[in-house]
């Protein structure tokens, strides 16, 4: 039977919730496809350093879609996101100095690298929870740096690694910005579309019962060990294949750029950008790049203060996140159109 032979079978008032729900998805695939067509024409019409800044969006909004799988999906906390970037990008990095491995191969491994490392940590952090468990994770960020500094044979110590980026293939035509930006928006693309299929499957399901109650999905069979083991994991894996277009994008990694700051601006970036919301990440993207340097432009001598009051400005006129005023407009648009 057909969708529309479905509707006209149901009473008017779920045929009118029905017909609304429809219509609001149709408009969520428009607006989607938009700007996705929007994304792949903006790096023809902005200078080179725009192209960079929104490049940038795209890595850290990867990078924010990990932790969102773990912080807004399944409750759990981490103040160590920034140090799984960092595996991602030293992951690339030594495979593409040390080992010369061509580009396309460092991506895999780079995220397959971080998301057994997320694994091995997420399994004593299983026991864990709130306070404890972020300063566990806060004491990983905490440890990173000094450890890459250690091993100087293999990460170049303090002073880092100086790597080419990847040039364009010569039949596309593109400058490099523009190939990093569309490397960047593929890899995020692919990303995304990950995510959204797997919080659509039983195990998002899961993942939303252990953060809504922990005692009552495990009392409908949800194994919580597991299922927190393998966020944990999950969001490292995001987080690394993050890095390593980090690393391909700035073609330059050093201890100093993955301090315990990163991992703190990454969370904030994703509570801006509101939780629990695929929209979340690339907002909090977006707040990520461009909020701090408004900051700096705002006041040279203080950029952190201004960035902090930016952050209390956004959260009291979006307490949900940024996401959360184009869930309230949805909602009025699905209100409009059940009137009608």
């Amino acid at each position: 039977m057909s969708d529309t032979a479905e509707v006209t079978r149901m009473d008017a008032p779920t045929r009118g919730r029905t017909l609304a729900r429809m219509a609001t998805e149709r408009w969520r695939w428009i607006v989607l496809a938009a700007l996705f067509a929007a994304a792949c024409y903006a790096p023809f019409q902005l200078v080179p350093f725009r192209v960079f800044q929104f490049t940038m969006v795209l890595v850290y909004a990867v990078a924010l879609l990990g932790l969102n799988l773990l912080v807004g999906h399944a409750g759990q906390i981490s103040l160590g996101h920034g140090a799984f970037f960092a595996v991602g990008a030293y992951g690339a990095a030594i495979m593409l100095d040390r080992f010369e491995l061509p580009y396309p191969v460092t991506l895999p491994i780079a995220a397959a690298v971080a998301f057994v490392i997320g694994l091995a940590l997420g399994l004593p952090a299983m026991r864990l929870r709130g306070l404890y468990l972020a300063l566990v994770t806060l004491a990983i960020a905490i440890f990173l740096v000094p450890l890459l500094k250690r091993f100087e044979e293999l990460t170049g110590g303090s002073m880092g690694l100086t790597l080419p980026k990847p040039a364009p293939p010569a039949w596309t035509g593109l400058a490099e910005d523009q190939w990093l930006y569309f490397l960047a928006l593929a890899v995020a693309v692919v990303a995304f579309l990950a995510a959204y299929s797997l919080l659509r499957s039983r195990v998002g399901r899961a993942l939303h019962a252990i953060r809504d109650n922990e005692a009552a999905a495990e009392t409908m069979g949800v194994r919580l060990s597991f299922y927190k083991t393998l966020a944990f994991a999950w969001s490292a894996m995001f987080a690394g294949a993050a890095g390593c277009v980090y690393t391909w994008v700035i073609g330059f990694v050093s201890p100093d750029s993955f301090a315990v700051t990163l991992s703190i601006t990454l969370l904030a970036g994703l509570v801006v950008g509101g939780l629990g919301s695929l929209s979340g990440p690339l907002l909090g993207g977006l707040f990520v790049m461009f909020v701090p340097s408004i900051s700096q432009d705002v006041n040279e001598a203080a950029p952190g203060v201004i960035f902090g009051l930016l952050i209390i400005a956004v959260m009291y006129v979006a307490p949900t996140g940024l996401a959360g005023l184009t869930g309230r407009a949805a909602h009025s648009i699905r209100k409009i159109l059940r009137r009608e």
